[in-house]
């Protein structure tokens, strides 16, 4: 099985990127997105072979996920058991032996402002990817705007503190992965470096791969023997985030 992240900060500017044809080409079993910024009413996006779940934001042109699957799942939801559903930042599907968990983490903004939220979000979050893991194995894949270790990020010498590399976010993912949660790119590659998956639009940062690895597919430590392999796309562009890709035998 194969699956792909990708937040695109704004799908209708992706698409005009060249979003369909990764999309058509790398054939994902389920596609999900993150910062798709759009109702499902302001553009016809054709997938014959897919079934399509948005959670769009209330807000509009902010935030919101969408999945593409191929099969249909057995249910699905939206947000965290009717909580966090403003934002657009979580689709769950349930399938006969797994669930997928599109997840679009708030941001701790500049000088942390938004900490206490996104602490609140991340114990909810935790708590609720423990539930599902506890009836049948989770991948969750997404943009969760933190970079764990120093090796996931360029400067992290300069970014101390800063939100992405908050003690505080770092941790939250730190308690995540004891949960029982295994971050699939470190699994196969833990000493690989230089591997990002966003890059600032400013100071040609994405030429210079000065980035950072804060898109991430994670699964139940249960079937973690069962990935093949875990994808960065570096050379997709379209958005200032990269797809990536989890290929597992579920």
């Amino acid at each position: 099985m194969k699956i792909v992240s990708w937040n695109v900060n704004g799908l209708r500017a992706c698409i005009t990127k060249g979003f369909m044809n990764f999309f058509n080409e790398v054939e994902a079993d389920i596609f999900c997105l993150q910062e798709i910024k759009m109702m499902q009413d302001q553009a016809e996006i054709i997938t014959p072979n897919y079934y399509q779940y948005w959670n769009s934001a209330n807000k509009k042109g902010y935030s919101g996920t969408l999945i593409f699957s191929k099969k249909e799942p057995l249910s699905y939801s939206y947000g965290i058991n009717g909580s966090y559903t403003d934002e657009g930042r979580l689709i769950t599907l349930e399938f006969d032996n797994f669930y997928i968990v599109n997840c679009y983490s708030p941001n701790a903004k500049v000088e942390l402002a938004r900490i206490d939220y996104r602490m609140e979000f991340e114990d909810c979050f935790r708590k609720y990817l423990v539930e599902l893991s506890s009836k049948k194995p989770v991948v969750m894949c997404g943009d969760l705007n933190v970079a764990h270790n120093e090796i996931d990020l360029k400067n992290p010498k300069s970014n101390i503190g800063n939100a992405g590399f908050s003690y505080e976010e770092r941790e939250k993912f730190n308690n995540l992965l004891l949960s029982g949660f295994t971050d699939s790119f470190r699994y196969l590659y833990p000493d690989v470096k230089e591997k990002y998956t966003w890059w600032s639009y400013r100071f040609k940062a994405r030429q210079n791969n000065a980035g950072w690895r804060i898109d991430y597919l994670v699964v139940s430590d249960c079937i973690k023997d069962k990935i093949s392999d875990s994808i960065i796309h570096a050379d997709i562009l379209g958005s200032d985030h990269c797809p990536i890709s989890l290929i597992i035998d579920l």
